[in-house]
């Protein structure tokens, strides 16, 4: 098991400062970057995932159709005497899971949409770059973690946040790697699946830290949201946020 303080070392690899020289060197070219494509990164990010989901979604109705129709078959073959009763349960909760899935596939298009509306109205905007954004978000969950780990108050009333024996706890640190190795380095060039599957890994990790954080307080945590379901109130709340920045920066202008 991961030692949650040795993680948190590693995870901070973004500001332990290098040479200076080549992190000055590698701000600006980043920022130069940005200037040509870092604004619409979010956006063509967003149309990346909505085309996938959309994917997704065919494949998911043809799977509920063909479970439809297998369904349809061992219970003509049963009355036939040709199946069992087994047959027939085993048939029917295919069923009803190929339906579940394809109803949450087709979630995940409608999110998808909205995230491209979003993004397409951020981009309008200005203001924080998308990856800025998305890096700002990473940061602000790790210095809620960092609360419990360099807290001895903290520490002391919840264990279980530093526990990965805890189930909760394993799955947030789990998905505290995977944000971490998903994370862009400063000199690289981000494309629109690097910037998707980092906002993914976020998206994750917020989910996981508040299971974990939750079940470490005591509550009883009912089973987590759909990801679906999840990613909606994500994507309304950025939605609603961004908005309100827009609106108070037009207010602000002379």
């Amino acid at each position: 098991m991961v030692d949650p303080i040795l993680l948190l070392a590693t995870e901070l690899w973004w500001v332990a400062p290098t040479a200076a020289g080549a992190g000055a060197a590698g701000y600006a070219m980043v920022r130069r970057r940005g200037t040509v494509n870092g604004r619409r990164l979010g956006y063509d990010a967003a149309r990346l995932e909505l085309r996938r989901a959309q994917l997704d979604a065919r494949a998911a109705a043809d799977a509920a159709r063909v479970a439809r129709a297998d369904a349809a078959r061992v219970i003509a073959e049963k009355a036939a005497a040709r199946a069992d009763a087994e047959a027939v349960a085993s048939a029917r909760r295919a069923l009803r899971e190929a339906q579940l899935a394809s109803r949450a596939a087709v979630a995940r298009v409608r999110v998808s949409r909205v995230r491209v509306s979003t993004e397409r109205s951020a981009m309008a905007a200005g203001g924080m770059l998308p990856l800025e954004r998305l890096r700002a978000r990473h940061d602000a969950l790790l210095a809620r973690w960092m609360e419990y780990e360099t807290d001895p108050a903290r520490a002391i009333a919840f264990p279980a946040m530093s526990d990965g024996r805890q189930p909760a706890t394993a799955l947030f640190l789990a998905a505290l790697e995977r944000a971490r190795d998903a994370r862009p380095r400063p000199d690289t060039r981000v494309t629109a699946e690097d910037f998707a599957a980092y906002r993914v890994a976020v998206d994750e990790l917020e989910r996981t830290f508040d299971v974990a954080e939750r079940t470490a307080r005591g509550e009883q945590v009912r089973p987590e949201l759909p990801d679906a379901l999840w990613d909606a109130a994500r994507t309304f709340a950025v939605r609603t946020s961004d908005s309100v920045i827009a609106w108070t920066t037009r207010k602000r202008r002379p």
